[in-house]
């Protein structure tokens, strides 16, 4: 982190922040579903992504979305030291 950014934590994550990232564009030429999740995954809390999920499904979002490399985000974390409660919100 550059010297001049102070460390957030305990941001406040409400209902409005967390469906917006519902709205993110695809990045690059990957599956713009599969950006959303990995996105949402990369920036949220575990509780905020509880929430965000319910959201996402009830879009009519797939959580078994493919990125370029055709696998899908449960299959992309399912290695990281601490994504056990990501994946049951995916499950």
């Amino acid at each position: 982190m550059r010297p001049d950014k102070e460390k957030v934590v305990d941001e406040i994550w409400d209902d409005a922040r967390i469906e917006s990232f519902l709205h993110k564009g695809a990045m690059g030429d990957e599956n713009e579903e599969f950006s959303i999740l990995l996105y949402a995954y990369r920036s949220m809390r575990l509780d905020d992504f509880e929430k965000f999920i319910a959201l996402y499904r009830e879009r009519g979002f797939q959580v078994d979305a493919r990125g370029l490399d055709g696998r899908t985000l449960a299959e992309v974390i399912s290695s990281h030291d601490k994504s056990a409660g990501f994946l049951a919100a995916l499950g």
